[in-house]
């Protein structure tokens, strides 16, 4: 609102992260936006059908952000112009990704500060997931784990892959320093390998796409700076859907190995 007491009214594409019942039939809305960051609002009628099909978490809706008077809470209303949640219902794997993204913006960014970098990683990934008809499930978990990457850079916690802390050397970089957030390769890993966070390789190169136990490892990797960095700080855990990410990877993870088939003899060395 300006000082002449007039009310604040603008529209923008936002991505909504959250949504929260308010009353019978009203929603307290957090949603991201390029210029305006991270948002919070009222959305009037949210929990119709209507308004609950266009509330969802990662959808890209067109908002009209209003306040009428000073301490009001903002009012938001808005279009659908693109949805990805219901694209993935079918896919839960691609739908934990989803949900762990939006709770983790949501839950991790300040309030109503600028993050033109980081809204377009998120509207990239969220569209890249609600792609109908779906890709393989897993190709997104990459690209989720280079968005938290992105995520802690936004924060001021990111990590430094440029070159080796010890040696600089810029190739052979294999682990991540858990103090300095800084590469490290094996030979400048030395006898301190075991106390290093293994640095998977495609978090190196977008041509390098990487193997399920890789993208493990990359969630691992950035799991353990988000605890310690943009939660700890604020004595939070990590929210339960990062949660569930993490242990659904594990579990698919897991199921593979058991439905390897055992290797077939070679006939000469018996």
């Amino acid at each position: 609102m300006d000082k002449g007491g007039t009310s604040h009214d603008w529209e923008a594409p936002a991505l909504v992260l959250s949504t929260f019942p308010l009353g019978e039939t009203n929603a307290r809305v957090h949603v991201l936006t390029e210029e305006h960051g991270l948002l919070h609002g009222v959305a009037y009628g949210a929990r119709s059908r209507a308004g609950s099909a266009l509330w969802q978490p990662g959808n890209v809706v067109k908002i009209r952000f209003q306040i009428r008077s000073a301490g009001a809470m903002p009012r938001l209303s808005g279009e659908l112009l693109y949805g990805s949640s219901f694209r993935l219902l079918d896919t839960p794997l691609a739908l934990s990704m989803l949900q762990s993204v939006c709770v983790l913006a949501d839950t991790a960014l300040p309030e109503g500060e600028p993050c033109p970098a980081l809204f377009a990683k998120t509207l990239k990934l969220l569209t890249f997931l609600g792609i109908d008809p779906p890709l393989s499930e897993r190709e997104g978990l990459p690209q989720v784990v280079r968005w938290e990457m992105a995520l802690l850079a936004d924060l001021g916690f990111g990590l430094n892959t440029s070159c080796c802390a010890v040696t600089g050397a810029t190739t052979g970089l294999s682990y991540i320093s858990p103090r300095t957030g800084r590469a490290v390769t094996d030979e400048g890993a030395g006898e301190w390998k075991d106390r290093l966070l293994p640095l998977p390789t495609f978090l190196l190169s977008d041509q390098d796409v990487g193997t399920m136990a890789d993208w493990l490892a990359g969630l691992q990797l950035t799991r353990y700076f988000l605890v310690r960095d943009a939660y700890g700080q604020r004595h939070a855990p990590l929210p339960a859907a990062r949660e569930r990410l993490e242990a659904r990877v594990v579990r698919v993870l897991e199921a593979e190995k058991q439905t390897k088939p055992d290797p077939v003899p070679d006939p000469s060395e018996s």
